[in-house]
């Protein structure tokens, strides 16, 4: 089989895995405290991490260790933002508006940084917009959540634009573990203050942490870093994007989520509008890390 073609073949498999997050976490965090959950995630994930990419980890520069840091300050208030919401949404909805930092990076790059946007990435904000409006049932069933998770959607999209110039002059590798690291301690130190740290309760929970942990952040880095070597940008563009629309299928499949019919003209319109931003080859944005 072509290097391109199993490089393209190994990111779908990711894409799954990160959609598939979405129902775990939502069963996980029903039976253990979210900071809890957080805390072991994140701490094994840096664990491994740490053990595989430990050589790339000693080279890293005390400019590195400050922009890994930060990197890592928005990675922790994104995740939190989204599993809270996960407590009061579906994993459906979570999955769509999770997706929306692909639509809202530009923008804010324009807004924060003076990069220059053209016309489509505003035309999809608008169609994303109006896609949240009617996944949210319109009337607000899942208001509450699906804010915390559009909050997500918007600490992600500056993790990205602090990522940009960071991976430009460090090691993607050791970045990773710096940032695994900041949102594993931060999360177990709020646990542990709350008095929150209690152990797995059932078998549920560990499988959801070990896929988070292994598959979805460390796996699932060295996956995306390798297909966006080996396959084109506009095909890992795409394939990245179908993340949403597997959060969508787990949900169902798993947990019976249903959308309603303007759930569903929502979800379309949210994957319209990030396929919009994918395909115009000026508004992508690199992606370093699984936001799933």
């Amino acid at each position: 089989m072509p290097t391109r073609r199993l490089a393209e073949i190994a990111l779908i498999g990711v894409c799954a895995v990160w959609g598939l997050t979405f129902p775990l976490v939502q069963d996980a965090v029903a039976k253990i405290p979210v900071m809890t959950f957080l805390g072991y995630r994140f701490v094994a994930a840096t664990l491994l991490a740490a053990v595989l990419f430990r050589k790339q980890l000693r080279a890293l520069r005390p400019g590195g260790w400050r922009a890994g840091g930060i990197m890592g300050a928005f990675l922790t208030g994104g995740y939190i933002f989204q599993t809270f919401g996960l407590e009061r949404t579906t994993a459906s909805n979570a999955g769509f508006i999770t997706g929306l930092f692909v639509v809202l990076t530009p923008l804010f790059g324009a807004l924060f940084l003076g990069h220059a946007v053209g016309r489509p990435a505003w035309i999809a904000a608008g169609v994303s917009a109006l896609g949240v409006y009617l996944l949210s049932g319109a009337a607000g069933v899942h208001l509450a959540g699906d804010l915390l998770v559009l909050a997500c959607a918007v600490s992600f999209s500056f993790h990205i634009l602090v990522t940009d110039p960071a991976v430009r002059v460090n090691d993607v590798s050791a970045l990773l573990v710096v940032q695994l690291a900041v949102c594993g301690l931060f999360s177990l130190g709020v646990a542990t203050a709350g008095r929150d740290l209690v152990a797995p309760p059932d078998a549920s929970v560990w499988v959801a942490l070990v896929v988070t942990a292994v598959f979805a952040s460390v796996l699932g880095f060295w996956v995306q870093a390798y297909a966006q070597t080996h396959a084109s940008p506009s095909r890992t563009a795409l394939i990245l994007a179908t993340e949403p629309a597997f959060a969508g299928f787990f949900a169902y499949w798993l947990n019976g989520e249903v959308l309603t019919p303007w759930g569903w003209v929502g979800a379309g319109l949210i994957m319209m509008a990030i396929v919009m931003v994918e395909v115009v080859p000026n508004l992508r944005t690199v992606r370093p890390l699984p936001e799933g």
